[in-house]
């Protein structure tokens, strides 16, 4: 007989319950990216892409100290972005994006950061990713951040079907509570880089192994009871 399907008021309450576990596991989960203004964190943010947040905030601590507003980069030459970006990886994009981000908020806003989503996503380089992440971190505004920690996990916790971003985000909005969106993200985020691996998740040490779906599943923990028998 097939498993029954769970419903959805089963799946938000499992899902507040994850939350609520992961809050609790990690307090102090919040953006790791170093920055003491919403264009600081956005920049960094573009530059996160495919790199760790040590060595983002590495070279932002250099480069910050030569250039820190979209007025000042602006006038900078492309090729000073790209010097300065190179430790980050994809650093020719990168500068074209930080460059061409800076020139439209310039023009666009005055040099001020918006908070409005459609207003943020204009900017070149600035998908709902790195969006939410200013909003939630700089505005204190409600956001799922759809990171490859929060991808990978909601789908290992069955918490939606979806592979694209966009729409994990959407599932995950319908699922919790508005006020929790932004505290879920870090939390899960934190719990992927800790103890859900993408390759060896240590399913033994997860404080919500009970409410997945996938605990104990991976080849490695198959070894593990096999030997036990």
């Amino acid at each position: 007989m097939a498993a029954k399907r769970e419903s959805q008021a089963a799946l938000a309450a499992r899902a507040a319950e994850i939350g609520r576990r992961l809050a609790a596991e990690y307090p102090d989960a919040k953006c790791r990216l170093n920055h003491s203004s919403p264009f600081e964190l956005l920049l960094a943010t573009i530059l996160a892409a495919q790199c760790t947040d040590d060595k983002v905030n590495e070279v932002t601590a250099a480069f910050f100290t030569r250039a820190n507003t979209p007025q000042a980069i602006a006038r900078m030459r492309r090729s000073t972005l790209e010097a300065a970006f190179r430790p980050t990886g994809f650093f020719r994009n990168k500068a074209r994006s930080v460059h061409e981000m800076s020139k439209t908020l310039v023009k666009k806003f005055g040099g001020q950061v918006p908070d409005d989503m459609d207003d943020l996503v204009s900017l070149p380089g600035v998908a709902r990713k790195t969006a939410n992440v200013v909003r939630a971190t700089c505005f204190g505004l409600p956001a799922i951040i759809t990171d490859t920690h929060v991808i990978r996990l909601s789908g290992r916790m069955g918490l939606t079907r979806n592979t694209a971003p966009e729409r994990i985000e959407r599932d995950l909005m319908r699922l919790l509570p508005q006020e929790s969106w932004s505290t879920f993200s870090h939390a899960m985020l934190f719990h992927g880089r800790a103890v859900c691996g993408a390759k060896r998740p240590a399913c033994e040490a997860c404080v919500v192994a009970d409410l997945c779906p996938s605990a104990c599943a991976f080849p490695h923990f198959a070894k593990q009871r096999s030997s036990l028998l």
